[in-house]
């Protein structure tokens, strides 16, 4: 099932590219393999995807210590300062950066093990009370006092657009986002370049790809709805 799953988001993903002019190659696939076993893991692993992300840092180091080297491991949750020096050095991207605090410790974790940090800066564009990020009249602002911190490297933009029945309804917020790391890339600020989009989940990925995302995060259409209970 687990193969069938890939197979068909693979299809849309091809498709959702060649609808927007793009090309295979522009857009990563993330396994969100939160609550899942590493068998299925391993599984998609062994069918070709090698971005896996997760929303916790114990559940991500477990991980980490039995599965394959060579994944590329995304921290898309809410991290909590305290968590910072378990992931630091490990992670391909950090994409849930929503403050500067945040991103103080991580550059302060990131000196003590002499080593530069992707992040990238966590929009709440739909403004939701229940999601985390900064609201996007503030992120040039802080965009450029985390651009200070010299052992980060700010990517580009993340967002977690509302949970919707009809995918369209998100297109302009994926759009938005989009503007907005336009916006930012237009500063010409140091240590800043906005070529990462990590934007779409299972249920707008295709919308968000022909807006011009470049990391989408698939969960439920890769591996199945979510044990809630863990």
């Amino acid at each position: 099932m687990l193969k069938e799953n890939l197979a068909q988001v693979e299809a849309n993903i091809q498709k959702a590219c060649e609808k927007s002019g793009r090309t295979r190659q522009e857009v990563t696939l993330i396994a969100v393999s939160k609550t899942k076993p590493v068998e299925m893991l391993q599984t998609i692993y062994d069918c070709g995807v090698r971005d896996f992300g997760e929303n916790k840092v114990q559940e991500m180091c477990d991980k980490m210590d039995v599965l394959p080297k060579d994944i590329k491991w995304h921290m898309i949750g809410h991290l909590q300062t305290n968590k910072v020096k378990y992931i630091v050095g490990k992670t391909e991207l950090i994409h849930s950066v929503d403050s500067v605090h945040l991103a103080a410790e991580i550059q302060k974790q990131a000196v003590k093990k002499n080593v530069t940090v992707p992040i990238l800066i966590e929009v709440n564009i739909a403004e939701e009370e229940s999601k985390f990020g900064i609201h996007k009249e503030d992120t040039i602002a802080m965009v450029r006092e985390i651009a200070t911190m010299d052992h980060l490297q700010i990517k580009g933009l993340m967002t977690i657009a509302p949970f919707v029945e009809n995918a369209e309804d998100n297109r302009l917020y994926f759009r938005e986002i989009k503007q907005l790391s336009v916006d930012i890339k237009n500063q010409n600020i140091d240590n800043v370049s906005m070529d990462v989009l990590s934007m779409g989940m299972t249920g707008d990925y295709m919308v968000a790809i022909e807006e011009g995302a470049t990391l989408v995060r698939v969960g439920t259409g890769i591996f199945g709805e979510r044990n809630y209970n863990i």
